[in-house]
């Protein structure tokens, strides 16, 4: 009868946790159908450029039905692999043939190369080598898939943990009676916002600071940029997931339901956010990275890490982060109003 009383006891519990009881099916259900919609898209197509009017190249290309864009002048095509507009171009000079490949991302490398290999071992033309010499703007060819997730897995690990950590402090603020003590007083709500995020910034800080320094140093994880600017990007990610965290903790009664919202807010975010290529998704999942925070951490650490960019490179990703950052501390604010109005 005990043990009868005890499970009786839990069932009822769930029964009035209703978040709970809808997350036990409603977040599994929510990754399993982003996980199928994501390996279920198709390969990876390579946009290949030709600065040649080699019309046997050319016409190799198009009966592979290949996206082939022609240029005019080898410069004009660099910018273009630069940009991201083609993944790689080819071009002839006598009897060989140049490759010159993006380079940041191994799995598109192959893919490039094993096309281009595949066309010109077709190719029957005396006049032109099936042989390519390859060039990497970018990375190398020893680069592995470490080397290309790790700037993205530095993001991730710096965003998850401040989120959880934060959320779950500003949750015992408010159970504890502190977060009512402190509206209580003549501090404005967006003043006490604004102390939360100093105060749990500069811990945060130190924690990416110590991610960063131990994934480029004892990892050894590629590195051709500043460290400066991945510590910046760091830095954002953490302010950005900080501010996140304490204002999804304003909507969670314990820390079960705070640890809650992280197959709903977190996980999803690994899925668009640079892990896998979305150039290979259905166009309205692509936009759906564009309200993910980790989106444009994760690009930005790579394009400091691998291409070695600095400023120019990374700032857009930087106001964006910020804007993240603004934003959760303002709807913070508002948040408060529901505790105690001042």
């Amino acid at each position: 009868m005990r043990i009868q009383a005890m499970v009786v006891r839990i069932i009822r519990q769930f029964i009035r946790d209703k978040r709970t009881l809808g997350m036990l099916v409603a977040a599994p259900i929510l990754i399993l159908t982003l996980m199928s919609v994501v390996f279920s898209s198709d390969a990876l197509d390579p946009k290949i450029g030709i600065v040649t009017e080699h019309d046997a190249l050319l016409e190799a290309f198009n009966n592979k039905e290949i996206e082939v864009y022609e240029f005019s002048s080898v410069e004009d095509a660099l910018q273009a692999t630069e940009d991201k507009e083609v993944h790689g171009f080819i071009e002839v000079e006598g009897q060989s043939i140049r490759m010159t490949i993006e380079g940041s991302d191994p799995n598109v490398n192959k893919s490039v190369i094993m096309t281009v290999q595949e066309v010109l071992s077709q190719l029957q033309s005396p006049n032109v080598s099936n042989k390519p010499e390859i060039i990497y703007i970018h990375g190398s060819e020893e680069m592995d898939t470490f080397d290309n997730v790790g700037p993205f897995l530095i993001g991730f690990f710096v965003f998850f943990f401040i989120f959880l950590i934060a959320g779950v402090s500003f949750l015992r603020e408010r159970t504890t009676g502190t977060l009512e003590r402190l509206l209580s007083t003549p501090l404005r709500r967006w003043e006490i916002v604004i102390g939360y995020v100093i105060g749990f910034g500069i811990f945060t800080t130190i924690q990416a600071g110590i991610i960063v320094w131990f994934s480029i140093e004892i990892l050894d994880i590629m590195m051709f940029g500043s460290i400066f600017f991945v510590m910046l990007v760091a830095f954002m990610l953490a302010i950005t997931a900080l501010t996140l965290g304490t204002l999804l903790s304003a909507y969670a009664r314990n820390e079960l339901q705070m640890i809650q919202f992280i197959p709903l807010v977190v996980v999803p975010q690994v899925f668009f956010s640079g892990l896998f290529n979305i150039d290979t998704m259905n166009p309205w999942l692509q936009s759906i990275s564009v309200i993910m925070p980790l989106t444009y951490g994760g690009e930005a650490m790579r394009d400091i890490m691998i291409r070695g960019g600095g400023w120019s490179s990374i700032w857009s990703e930087v106001v964006v982060l910020l804007g993240f950052a603004l934003l959760f501390m303002v709807l913070n604010t508002l948040a408060l109003k529901k505790h105690r109005k001042l």
